[in-house]
């Protein structure tokens, strides 16, 4: 199987919605403060739950904020 990276712009797409802070997106997403770091800092892929929540709280679509970089 060939290698991949997911990349995304949770970060971006968090301050554009409305600047809300890591630890009160987080919070919303059901995950901790750390794990969003890590999620935002493209060094934790997280399970698609909580991709799918992310893309619903930030009102965006789900290939918009996550993609495979070959």
């Amino acid at each position: 199987m060939k290698d991949f990276t997911v990349r995304n712009k949770v970060k971006v797409a968090r301050i554009e919605k409305g600047g809300l802070t890591q630890a009160e997106f987080a919070k919303l997403v059901g995950v901790t403060r750390q794990t969003m770091n890590l999620i935002e800092a493209q060094k934790y892929n997280p399970t698609i739950r909580v991709c799918l929540l992310i893309s619903k709280y930030l009102e965006r679509p789900l290939d918009e904020l996550f993609w495979v970089e070959d």
